[in-house]
């Protein structure tokens, strides 16, 4: 069977898919890092419409249009905070993955576009948050025919390496 998840290292604000998955914040009102560029790319829209949403919890998903991005939607995902492990964030990562994933098919979105959640200001070793990003996502699809490419976006070298390895194994 055809692999249906690819890592690419770039820009996930240029990535021509049907959603981008945004790292956002709970309160789904920008930030920084990727939460920043996608909110900066997609315009005033986007920050008008996550208004409307009521923010988001931890290991859940929204989606929006994506405005003036080449994505139809956004797909806000809430990872955790990486406070040593023991605090439920290795399930907090998977479900984020998940309810993203279950939030495109909602909207018949056929590729799909994240970065490495977490992995950022929330600190989630790359390592390990490559490892239950892959193994979310394949579980997804192989129940979800109708998603037919996962794009792991990433923006540093190191992050696209952890998740190349991720997909060997």
């Amino acid at each position: 069977m055809r692999e249906r998840i690819r890592v690419v290292q770039g820009d996930i604000t240029i990535q021509d898919v049907d959603a981008i998955v945004n790292a956002a914040n709970t309160s789904l009102l920008g930030g920084g890092g990727v939460d920043g560029a996608i909110h900066r790319a997609a315009g005033p829209e986007l920050l008008a419409e996550c208004r409307t949403l009521g923010g988001c919890s931890t290991g859940d998903a929204k989606i929006t249009k994506g405005y003036r991005l080449a994505a139809k939607w956004v797909i806000h995902a809430v990872g955790p905070v990486w406070h040593g492990g023991g605090s439920g964030e290795p399930d907090l990562l998977a479900s984020a993955y998940r309810r993203s994933l279950e939030e495109a098919a909602k909207v018949d979105a056929q590729s799909v576009a994240f970065p490495a959640i977490s992995t950022g200001a929330y600190g989630y070793p790359k390592d390990e948050a490559a490892r239950i990003a892959v193994a979310t996502i394949r579980t997804f699809l192989a129940v979800h025919p109708q998603i037919e490419e996962v794009r792991l976006v990433c923006f540093t070298e190191d992050s696209a390496q952890a998740h190349k390895q991720a997909l060997i194994v």
